[in-house]
Protein backbone atom coordinates (compact mmCIF):
# COMPACT_ATOMS: atom_id res chain seq x y z
CA UNK A 1 0.00 0.00 0.00
CA UNK A 2 1.41 3.37 -1.01
CA UNK A 3 0.74 6.30 1.31
CA UNK A 4 0.07 9.45 -0.71
CA UNK A 5 -0.27 13.05 0.43
CA UNK A 6 -2.28 14.93 -2.16
CA UNK A 7 -1.14 18.54 -2.37
CA UNK A 8 -2.25 21.55 -4.34
CA UNK A 9 0.39 24.25 -4.59
CA UNK A 10 2.33 22.75 -1.68
CA UNK A 11 -0.70 22.68 0.63
CA UNK A 12 -2.48 19.47 1.65
CA UNK A 13 -5.84 18.80 0.02
CA UNK A 14 -8.28 18.45 2.90
CA UNK A 15 -10.03 15.10 3.14
CA UNK A 16 -12.01 13.40 5.85
CA UNK A 17 -12.83 9.69 6.04
CA UNK A 18 -15.46 10.36 8.66
CA UNK A 19 -17.26 12.98 6.58
CA UNK A 20 -16.78 10.96 3.39
CA UNK A 21 -14.70 13.70 1.76
CA UNK A 22 -11.92 12.28 -0.35
CA UNK A 23 -10.37 12.52 -3.79
CA UNK A 24 -10.29 9.36 -5.88
CA UNK A 25 -7.44 8.29 -8.12
CA UNK A 26 -9.84 8.59 -11.05
CA UNK A 27 -10.45 12.27 -10.18
CA UNK A 28 -6.72 12.91 -10.01
CA UNK A 29 -6.23 11.22 -13.39
CA UNK A 30 -9.04 13.29 -14.90
CA UNK A 31 -7.41 16.49 -13.66
CA UNK A 32 -3.76 15.84 -14.52
CA UNK A 33 -3.94 13.01 -17.07
CA UNK A 34 -3.02 9.34 -16.96
CA UNK A 35 0.60 9.77 -18.13
CA UNK A 36 1.44 12.14 -15.30
CA UNK A 37 -0.39 10.05 -12.73
CA UNK A 38 1.33 6.80 -13.73
CA UNK A 39 4.78 8.32 -13.96
CA UNK A 40 4.58 10.17 -10.63
CA UNK A 41 3.21 7.16 -8.75
CA UNK A 42 6.02 5.05 -10.20
CA UNK A 43 8.71 7.46 -8.97
CA UNK A 44 8.53 5.91 -5.51
CA UNK A 45 8.62 2.40 -4.19
CA UNK A 46 5.14 1.10 -3.42
CA UNK A 47 6.03 1.01 0.28
CA UNK A 48 7.39 4.58 0.28
CA UNK A 49 5.54 7.79 1.06
CA UNK A 50 4.61 10.00 -1.92
CA UNK A 51 3.76 13.71 -2.00
CA UNK A 52 1.69 14.31 -5.14
CA UNK A 53 1.37 18.03 -5.86
CA UNK A 54 -1.30 18.58 -8.50
CA UNK A 55 -0.07 22.08 -9.40
CA UNK A 56 3.56 20.99 -9.81
CA UNK A 57 2.73 18.12 -12.16
CA UNK A 58 0.61 20.41 -14.33
CA UNK A 59 3.57 22.72 -15.01
CA UNK A 60 5.40 22.51 -18.30
CA UNK A 61 8.83 22.83 -16.72
CA UNK A 62 11.75 20.81 -15.39
CA UNK A 63 9.89 20.64 -12.03
CA UNK A 64 7.43 18.25 -13.67
CA UNK A 65 9.36 14.99 -14.21
CA UNK A 66 6.94 13.64 -16.82
CA UNK A 67 7.02 16.80 -18.90
CA UNK A 68 10.83 16.91 -18.68
CA UNK A 69 11.21 13.36 -20.03
CA UNK A 70 8.48 13.65 -22.67
CA UNK A 71 9.87 17.01 -23.80
CA UNK A 72 13.29 15.43 -24.41
CA UNK A 73 11.63 12.87 -26.70
CA UNK A 74 9.63 15.54 -28.54
CA UNK A 75 12.70 17.76 -28.89
CA UNK A 76 14.69 14.94 -30.49
CA UNK A 77 11.81 14.21 -32.84
CA UNK A 78 11.82 17.85 -33.94
CA UNK A 79 15.57 17.58 -34.65
CA UNK A 80 14.86 14.68 -37.00
CA UNK A 81 12.04 16.58 -38.70
CA UNK A 82 14.42 19.50 -39.31
CA UNK A 83 17.17 17.13 -40.48
CA UNK A 84 14.84 15.52 -43.01
CA UNK A 85 13.87 18.94 -44.37
CA UNK A 86 17.57 19.83 -44.69
CA UNK A 87 18.30 16.40 -46.22
CA UNK A 88 20.83 15.57 -43.49
CA UNK A 89 19.56 12.05 -42.82
CA UNK A 90 21.53 10.47 -45.69
CA UNK A 91 24.47 9.50 -43.46
CA UNK A 92 24.26 5.68 -43.37
CA UNK A 93 27.43 4.97 -41.37
CA UNK A 94 27.94 7.73 -38.82
CA UNK A 95 31.50 8.33 -37.66
CA UNK A 96 30.90 7.87 -33.95
CA UNK A 97 34.56 8.52 -33.12
CA UNK A 98 33.82 12.20 -33.81
CA UNK A 99 31.84 12.28 -30.54
CA UNK A 100 34.47 13.48 -28.07
CA UNK A 101 32.85 16.29 -26.13
CA UNK A 102 32.12 15.78 -22.43
CA UNK A 103 28.34 16.07 -22.87
CA UNK A 104 28.36 13.60 -25.77
CA UNK A 105 30.37 11.02 -23.83
CA UNK A 106 28.22 11.47 -20.74
CA UNK A 107 25.08 10.88 -22.80
CA UNK A 108 26.62 7.78 -24.40
CA UNK A 109 27.48 6.36 -20.96
CA UNK A 110 23.94 6.98 -19.73
CA UNK A 111 22.47 5.22 -22.79
CA UNK A 112 24.81 2.25 -22.33
CA UNK A 113 23.68 1.90 -18.70
CA UNK A 114 20.05 1.33 -19.74
CA UNK A 115 20.12 -2.50 -20.07
CA UNK A 116 21.83 -2.92 -16.69
CA UNK A 117 19.43 -0.50 -14.99
CA UNK A 118 16.43 -2.22 -16.56
CA UNK A 119 17.64 -5.68 -15.56
CA UNK A 120 17.99 -4.51 -11.95
CA UNK A 121 14.57 -2.84 -11.98
CA UNK A 122 12.94 -6.05 -13.20
CA UNK A 123 14.90 -8.33 -10.86
CA UNK A 124 14.12 -6.22 -7.79
CA UNK A 125 10.59 -5.28 -8.99
CA UNK A 126 11.41 -1.59 -8.61
CA UNK A 127 9.86 0.42 -11.47
CA UNK A 128 10.97 3.65 -9.80
CA UNK A 129 14.47 2.88 -11.10
CA UNK A 130 13.13 3.33 -14.63
CA UNK A 131 11.55 6.72 -13.83
CA UNK A 132 14.76 7.97 -12.21
CA UNK A 133 16.85 6.71 -15.11
CA UNK A 134 14.59 8.39 -17.67
CA UNK A 135 14.81 11.68 -15.77
CA UNK A 136 18.61 11.39 -15.69
CA UNK A 137 18.75 10.53 -19.40
CA UNK A 138 16.53 13.50 -20.23
CA UNK A 139 18.80 15.73 -18.14
CA UNK A 140 21.89 14.44 -19.96
CA UNK A 141 20.22 15.04 -23.31
CA UNK A 142 19.06 18.56 -22.43
CA UNK A 143 22.61 19.38 -21.22
CA UNK A 144 24.08 18.06 -24.47
CA UNK A 145 21.52 19.92 -26.59
CA UNK A 146 22.07 23.21 -24.75
CA UNK A 147 25.82 23.15 -25.42
CA UNK A 148 26.10 21.50 -28.86
CA UNK A 149 24.48 22.13 -32.20
CA UNK A 150 23.23 18.83 -33.63
CA UNK A 151 22.62 19.95 -37.21
CA UNK A 152 25.63 21.72 -38.64
CA UNK A 153 27.96 22.01 -41.61
CA UNK A 154 30.33 19.26 -40.43
CA UNK A 155 28.46 16.31 -41.97
CA UNK A 156 30.39 13.51 -40.19
CA UNK A 157 29.79 15.19 -36.82
CA UNK A 158 26.15 15.87 -37.69
CA UNK A 159 25.69 12.21 -38.63
CA UNK A 160 27.25 11.06 -35.36
CA UNK A 161 25.16 13.46 -33.30
CA UNK A 162 22.02 12.36 -35.10
CA UNK A 163 22.91 8.75 -34.25
CA UNK A 164 23.35 9.78 -30.61
CA UNK A 165 19.98 11.54 -30.69
CA UNK A 166 18.34 8.48 -32.30
CA UNK A 167 19.71 6.20 -29.57
CA UNK A 168 18.53 8.60 -26.87
CA UNK A 169 15.07 8.85 -28.43
CA UNK A 170 14.72 5.06 -28.70
CA UNK A 171 15.66 4.53 -25.05
CA UNK A 172 13.28 7.28 -23.91
CA UNK A 173 10.49 5.82 -26.03
CA UNK A 174 11.05 2.27 -24.78
CA UNK A 175 11.34 3.34 -21.14
CA UNK A 176 8.16 5.40 -21.30
CA UNK A 177 6.36 2.56 -23.07
CA UNK A 178 7.38 0.12 -20.34
CA UNK A 179 5.81 2.48 -17.79
CA UNK A 180 2.65 2.81 -19.89
CA UNK A 181 3.37 6.48 -20.61
CA UNK A 182 3.22 8.05 -24.08
CA UNK A 183 6.25 9.43 -25.89
CA UNK A 184 4.82 12.42 -27.79
CA UNK A 185 6.37 13.49 -31.06
CA UNK A 186 5.71 17.15 -30.31
CA UNK A 187 4.63 19.26 -27.37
Amino acid sequence: VQMVNLLRGGRPVQMSKRAGEFVTLREVMEEVGPDITKFVFLTRRSDAHLDFDIETVKKESAENPVFYVQYAHARINSIFQKASQDELLACQNPELDTLKEEEELSLIKKILFYPLMFEGAVREMEPHRVTFYLQELAKEFHSFYTVHRVLGNDLPLTGARLALCRATMEVLKEGLSILGVTAPERM
